[in-house]
């Protein structure tokens, strides 16, 4: 539901254009397909999973040590990993109340300075997490649960779906400077 004031029509979401960024947009158009494939069977994994761990723990009083942390590390990858994806169709949360009662031209550079802005947070975050990927490979960073898989397998999931988010705005920046608004 889109909440507008009297008289002002929402605008049409931006339609996705693939060849927009060139080889480099239809490279990373086809990387965001393979991954959203491969996150959507992570999240049904992490269901069955924890499934079986509630049907395990209650009938046949079972640990469960295991299946917590690995239904943890499917979900936190596919959300990663899926980001980029979701970007290049503007999926994410925004707030559109003002785009109705705003011009083109001014909605235009509004969305380039919030994919500029964005583009500035996601590319400290895959900075901060290349460096928490490398710190958790080169020291051996282990969960301290009693299964204790290496943390440096959450660690890359985030890493690289932070860094294919990054490009995937860098993309939307560079090609909405390209863009004139109507």
């Amino acid at each position: 539901m889109v909440h507008v004031f009297e008289g002002a029509e929402p605008a049409a979401p931006p339609e996705v254009d693939s060849r927009a960024g060139g080889p480099v947009g239809r490279l990373l158009a086809f990387v965001n397909s393979i991954i959203v494939v491969l996150s959507s069977v992570a999240l049904v994994i992490a269901a069955m999973v924890l499934t079986y761990s509630v049907a395990s723990r209650y009938f046949l009083h079972l640990s469960t040590d295991w299946q917590d942390e690995l239904s943890v590390f499917l979900i936190v990858g596919a959300v990663f990993m899926s980001s980029a994806a979701i970007q290049a169709k503007r999926g994410h949360i925004g707030i559109e109340a003002i785009v109705g009662l705003l011009s083109p031209r001014v909605n235009h550079w509004r969305q380039f300075a919030v994919d500029v802005a964005s583009f500035a947070f996601c590319a400290f975050f895959s900075w901060k997490s290349w460096a928490l990927l490398d710190e958790a490979w080169s020291e051996g960073f282990h969960s301290e649960s009693t299964w204790g898989p290496p943390l440096w397998i959450p660690y890359s999931l985030m890493t690289v779906g932070m860094t294919l988010l990054s490009l995937q705005i860098l993309l939307q920046v560079a090609t909405g400077l390209g863009r004139r608004p109507r």
